[in-house]
């Protein structure tokens, strides 16, 4: 039997004891909700001077050393659904320190609907910021529908660290619809404009030029102003059964890019955690 109704009923039931406001079980346009957070430097620390939950998000500040700012996002309802529109808006100003992150991994559900739903996140990081963006993976369960879009604007001086994982399917499930972008603007120019699709009815996504049979894929994005942008393409582990992962430079800035294939969550941390260190190597 499907669960979709009772989590629909739960996460309206507990969406209006937030809100103070009744919604209907079910209700086919799903829930609209925007968490912002805004990081600002004021000559000594990073500070937090908003933190604003809604919906799924619940933003809390987690302890830190130095002049970093760690935010945690907690999931407060099953989402998302079908029908669902999640935004996380992230700006962190001008020599701020800020690093997010997630409790746990997203589980993108079929919903009492199959509309598909959208999970937009938006990060904007100013002069001599480094921003670190490093969620927990995002799930696609069988019968899911989600367009998720990660945009991300950065100042000249500015230092990114993007992580992005994604899970084809639980344990022996087929995966829902996934239709994941990122794009990153560096100085007002582009510099990746990158999509990817699985799951039906995307054709070849699963054959010998995608994935393999691999179930787990993810991303590293490095920006750094300071790095050398004279590197050469690294293949890590190549032709091996645990997944495998390639680094490459980007042409329009100091960045480096890792795009790794694993048939395991872990297996596919490793590989992003090996591409890291060989893109912090002098």
């Amino acid at each position: 039997m499907s669960l979709a109704p009772q989590l629909a009923a739960d996460r309206a039931a507990l969406t209006g004891a937030l809100s103070g406001a009744e919604e209907p079980a079910g209700h086919p346009d799903g829930v609209r909700a925007t968490a912002r957070i805004r990081a600002t430097y004021n000559g000594r620390v990073t500070t937090l001077p908003q933190l604003r939950s809604d919906g799924p998000f619940h933003l809390r500040r987690m302890r830190t050393d130095g002049n970093t700012a760690k935010v945690g996002i907690i999931g407060a309802m099953s989402a998302p659904l079908g029908g669902d529109r999640l935004t996380i808006d992230v700006t962190a100003g001008d020599r701020a320190v800020l690093e997010v992150t997630t409790a746990a991994a997203t589980l993108a559900l079929r919903g009492p609907t199959t509309a598909p739903a959208t999970y937009d996140v938006r990060l904007t990081a100013g002069e001599h910021t480094s921003l670190r963006w490093l969620p927990q993976p995002l799930i696609s369960a069988a019968g899911s529908n989600l367009r998720q879009t990660c945009t991300v604007e950065l100042a000249a001086t500015a230092r990114l660290l993007l992580r992005e994982e994604q899970l084809l399917g639980r344990a022996n499930e087929h995966p829902g619809h996934l239709i994941s972008r990122l794009l990153v603007h560096r100085a007002g120019r582009p510099l990746l404009d990158q999509q990817m699709a699985y799951g039906d009815p995307e054709p070849g996504w699963d054959g010998p030029a995608v994935l393999h049979g691999h179930r787990a894929v993810g991303q590293l994005l490095l920006v750094d102003p300071e790095m050398g942008i004279h590197r050469s393409p690294v293949l890590l582990r190549e032709g091996s059964r645990d997944g495998c992962a390639v680094l490459t430079p980007l042409a329009g800035g100091p960045a480096l890019l890792a795009t790794a294939i694993a048939p395991t969550s872990s297996a596919l941390r490793e590989l992003l955690d090996e591409a890291l260190a060989h893109a912090l190597q002098k």
